[in-house]
């Protein structure tokens, strides 16, 4: 029989260079205990303002380029930003960040993320060195008992 249970961590993902990339499998290779989920729903949030998640195209390498190109188009740095002390990537970075938002709700079915066959999960890094950022996951669901 199925147990309701909580689960929460943290996961440090490596720095990445400005732009959009693919971290499903950082995420899942973290997530082991994900397999024993029979139903539930994973809450992925990270914790920084110039950086953010969202879902899209896990295919064709052009996609991630095309979206950092797009977010720079709509969010420029020449702008008259008031907020300029940490650099003239920073304020366009959180306007990129409320964009895109910082978490994704995303079902669980029979042990595995229910992501359409093109989805993945996306760290879009908004700053041209933002360093490594962390990621709180969440999941709650019925989960099958852990091998004795």
């Amino acid at each position: 029989m199925p147990n309701s249970e909580w689960f929460q961590t943290e996961i440090v993902l490596p720095a990445f260079p400005r732009g959009c990339h693919l971290i499903t499998s950082h995420v899942l290779r973290e997530l082991p205990h994900l397999r024993r989920c029979r139903m539930g729903l994973m809450h992925v949030f990270i914790q920084h303002t110039s950086a953010s998640l969202t879902i899209n195209e896990n295919a064709d390498p052009d996609v991630p380029i095309d979206m950092g190109m797009a977010l720079d188009r709509l969010v420029p740095e020449s702008w008259p930003y008031r907020h300029t002390c940490e650099g003239a990537d920073d304020m366009p970075a959180h306007v990129k960040a409320t964009l895109t938002g910082p978490s994704l709700s995303i079902p669980i079915s029979s042990g595995r993320l229910m992501t359409g066959t093109w989805q993945g999960i996306y760290l879009c890094e908004h700053r041209n060195s933002g360093g490594r950022r962390h990621l709180i996951v969440t999941i709650q669901g019925q989960f099958e008992p852990a091998p004795i």
